[in-house]
Formats: C-alpha cells, structure tokens, sequence
C-alpha cells in the first residue's frame, strides 16, 4: 500500500554527495523529510525522497554544504505527460482493454474429461442439440441443468461436472462399466420373475437361491426355456396347487453351448503410396473464418491434408477464437493390392486372440475351440467355432401369472 502511495504521489531517486551528506540525512529527518532505499556507495549516497519533500531541501543543502543531483524520475505525476503526448496509443490501449474484457463474456473453449466409452463427437454433437456451443455467453449456460442432462441422456454416465474457468467450459464426467439392461419390478406387473436360457445348451451346474428350479445339471435346454420358475406353489390337501407365492428368481447357472462368428476379410484391397509432392500451408483462423496464406491451388488429384493448429490463450484459462497453424497437404497413388495366404492367416490369427480375449473378460470358459480359414474369389474367411461354458439366466416376468389365473377360474 506505501508503494502505491508513493507511487501515485510520485518521487525521485536522487544522489547525494559533498561536505557532510550524514548530516544532510540527518537535518532532513529532523525536518521530517521522509527518504528511503538510502544506499551508500562511498563517495555518495543514493536515495528516493518524494516530489514534493523534494522541494523542501534547498535551505538543508546550504548548511550542510552537499549537493543533490536527480538520477531518475518515478510515478504517475512524470507518467501522464508522456501519456498525452501519445494520445492514439492510450485510445489503443482503452480499446484494447475494452476488447478483452467483452470476449471474457463469451465461451471460447470446450474441454471433455473423462469419457472413454462416450466419444468426444458423440458429446459435442449432444452439447451442440442443447444449445452449447463454442462462441455462447457464459452467462447463458445452466450448469445445474447441463449436468442434469448429460445422466438423463447417457445411463453409462454416474457421475458428471461442469464449470467455468476463464473462457473455458470443462465438462468432466464418469462412466460406469457397461452392463446387460435388466427388467426392473417396476416394469411389470406383480413381483415374480423367472429366469429362463438366453442360448440352447446342455446345464453345467445350477445353484439356486430364490425360486423353484425347473432343470438339473445335464439337462439339454433351448432358448427361452425356463430355468428357474418365480413362484412357489401352495399345495391343497390333495397336492393340487391352491395358489403360487411370487418371488424373484435368482441363481448361479452355468450352460455349454456354441459360439460361432465368421470374419470376412476382402483378398483386394488398396493402399495409399505417398509421394514427395507436398505442400504446407499456414492460416490464422479468426472466429470461425480461415485465412490461408497462399496463392493458387496445389492440383493433386487424390491427397491428404494433416491439420496441425492452436488456440490462442492469453492466460491458463483465458482461451480466444484465433487459431494458428498449417495445413499439411500430401499427394499420394492408390496402389491395388492383394492379400497372400500367409497375410490373411497373420491378419486372422490376431482376430482369433481378439475375440478369445474379449469372451475371457466376460467370464466365459473355453472347452473347445475350432478355426477353419477358406476363400472364394472375392473374399476371405475365418471361421471360428468354440465350445463354452457361460453364466445363463435371462430375468423376466413369470408366466406363472396366467396359471394362477386359470386356478382361481377353476376354483371360482
């Protein structure tokens, strides 16, 4: 705060030398002339003393027979003459503040964190249907509601986050693994579910903890067949059922059943031989508009373009709508090409892990596993053939309902 003062006040560092410059110092204090960042260099001092004490040392440099030079001038009082003498750069620099402070108003930059299964496309192309886009006011973004949004939109989505830093908007999210969509209870009528086979198969093994089991390991199965009934039966004196008591089924059932997936992979195919024939253009991209620098067209018929670029930021958070940076454009010849044998079976063989990996992550056991490879004239093949034992068990509403029905028909 001192520095500020003196600063706007204004004060000169000033040298100090002759007869006595220690009573110079002296007399001054007694005179309360406020002098600091006194330095003593030997044959002279330095010191800042204030303008306006300044004018007050005359009589104190006749006593002490010093004399004092000025070394160099401080504060807005030496400031603001320059400054009205350069007119066109204060306007410049009033607007160039006024410029800055207006585009602080505005998003400039979208920043996703997070997101692996959702891509960014995906959720820029979200954003861009909810009215979030690069360029809006920052006033007019709803966090509360965008967060909202993005869990109602996505299921995968648990947990999300929005903030404003600067010109940047940061969305940070978390996902959660994906799972099979199961029926809830509030999705059907009543409460009993059965659990019935998603494949044909023969049952490995069945632990049951809720419902009736209607299989036994060995049974040979088809799909949709029921594995465990939702209901338990209540018997009448004559072991006739009187009525069923509705549960969830639930179980541990394991089922050996095929798997068969067939890869096609294209004996022709082509490849991009790039040349040396290149050309780099650079641009500067000015809200949306790109300007390039260079004349002419480059006039490769098939070409790639290598977009390097930046934005602009004045500080960590202060993004701006300019970019900068180069398009890189490559020619290059569409060679044909065919795959050999020994390619498609390299090709192949890395599939087979592929899919052997993505089964093992879900649980699921290899007994057999058969691979045949095959061609035609277009195509090749892969054939894969496995033997599996896997976790069964598809939850839906019983069908014990419409039995219970035809009872109390019966009975009526």
């Amino acid at each position: 705060m001192l520095k500020l003062f003196q600063y706007i006040q204004g004060y000169l560092i000033v040298k100090v030398w002759g007869f006595s410059p220690e009573r110079f110092m002296n007399l001054a204090s007694h005179h309360r002339l406020f002098l600091w960042n006194i330095e003593n260099c030997g044959d002279y001092y330095m010191m800042c003393i204030s303008l306006r004490d300044f004018y007050k040392l005359r009589p104190i440099t006749r006593k002490t027979g010093t004399r004092v030079a000025i070394k160099k001038r401080c504060g807005l009082p030496f400031w603001v003459p320059r400054v009205k003498r350069r007119k066109f750069f204060v306007i410049g620099l009033i607007l160039s503040l006024v410029f800055w402070v207006w585009m602080s108003a505005f998003i400039w930059a979208i920043e996703l964190r997070g997101n692996f299964h959702i891509t960014d496309d995906v959720l820029m192309r979200f954003l861009s249907e909810q009215d979030i886009n690069v360029g809006m006011v920052r006033k007019s973004v709803d966090i509360e509601k965008l967060e909202k949004s993005l869990r109602n939109e996505y299921n995968i989505i648990t947990w999300t986050s929005a903030r404003i830093e600067g010109t940047r908007l940061i969305i940070q999210i978390k996902e959660n693994e994906l799972k099979e969509p199961q029926i809830s209870g509030e999705q059907v009528t009543g409460n009993g579910y059965d659990l019935i086979a998603n494949k044909d198969g023969v049952i490995v093994s069945i632990i049951t903890r809720n419902g009736v089991p209607q299989v036994s390991e060995g049974s040979e199965v088809l799909e949709g067949d029921v594995l465990v009934q939702g209901g338990v039966p209540i018997f009448n004196d004559d072991q006739t059922v009187r009525d069923y008591q509705f549960c969830e089924a639930d179980a541990d059932i394991f089922i050996q059943t095929s798997f068969s997936q067939t890869e096609i992979l294209p004996i022709a195919y082509e490849i991009k031989e790039y040349n040396d024939n290149e050309v780099k253009i650079p641009y500067l991209e000015l809200f949306g508009k790109r300007f390039r620098f260079r004349w002419g067209e480059h006039g490769y018929i098939e070409f790639d373009i290598i977009d390097e670029n930046k934005q602009v930021r004045l500080l960590e958070n202060y993004y701006l709508p300019i970019y900068f940076g180069s398009e890189m454009v490559r020619e290059y010849e569409i060679i044909p090409q065919k795959y050999s044998g020994e390619e498609a079976k390299a090709i192949f063989l890395a599939e087979t892990k592929k899919i052997i990996e993505n089964l093992s992550e879900k649980g699921v056991q290899i007994v057999e596993k058969s691979v045949t490879m095959r061609k035609d004239s277009v195509n090749w093949y892969l054939d894969v053939d496995l033997v599996v034992i896997e976790q069964t068990g598809k939850k839906v509403p019983t069908s014990l309902f419409v039995e219970r029905e035809n009872i109390r028909l019966h009975s009526g």
